[in-house]
């Protein structure tokens, strides 16, 4: 293999993608701590700086390639979008959806708790008079589900997610487990 093809690409291509690798697991690490799940932390780290100690022993021998720099520093900023898309993707911890309403919302209370959301509803009053303030915790994983539900009980309502640092305990999480495929097989077993 000629040795310009593994200077001037291969390198720089491996560079740029363990970059990413060591970024988008750094950015992991951040979220998961951030949202108190300090399990995996020392683990993620440990191989960020590992990796990150492999590139930079080949960017700082080769001080004379400019490819090399902006292969590294275009492997960091690609590995913070990678890392956002794959925690988007993973939807890991729960969220605080709020959703307020001027109109009655015992229809949309009565299915989100026949479904097993816990919520919580509140009188309220806004601008234009009396409203209803409804509170659940939910998996991030469901607001989309959830939000679909909303949209067909109360086209109109004003909603807003916030992220769940912690959560005192289980029971409002517990109530809500969707179905999912091997469900049906478990139900059958029984009868």
């Amino acid at each position: 293999m000629d040795n310009s093809f593994v200077q001037f690409v291969l390198i720089p291509l491996a560079i740029f993608c363990s970059r990413i690798t060591d970024v988008s697991i750094g950015t992991m690490r951040i979220i998961l701590l951030a949202r108190g799940n300090r399990l995996y932390v020392p683990f993620l780290g440990f191989f960020e700086v590992l990796l990150w100690l492999i590139v930079m022993v080949n960017v700082v021998k080769s001080l004379d390639h400019p490819i090399y720099y902006i292969a590294y520093a275009g492997g960091f900023a690609t590995g913070n979008y990678v890392g956002m898309l794959i925690e988007n993707r993973l939807a890991m911890g729960v969220s605080l959806l709020r959703i307020i309403t001027a109109l009655e919302a015992t229809e949309l209370v009565t299915y989100m708790r026949k479904i097993g959301y816990v919520v919580t509803e509140i009188v309220g009053h806004g601008n234009r008079g009396e409203v209803r303030i409804l509170l659940t915790i939910v998996k991030r994983r469901e607001i989309a589900h959830l939000v679909e539900i909303i949209r067909q009980y109360n086209p109109s309502a004003f909603y807003t997610i916030e992220d769940v640092g912690y959560v005192s305990t289980d029971y409002a999480l517990a109530l809500h487990k969707r179905k999912t495929f091997f469900d049906k097989f478990a139900v059958a077993k029984k009868k």
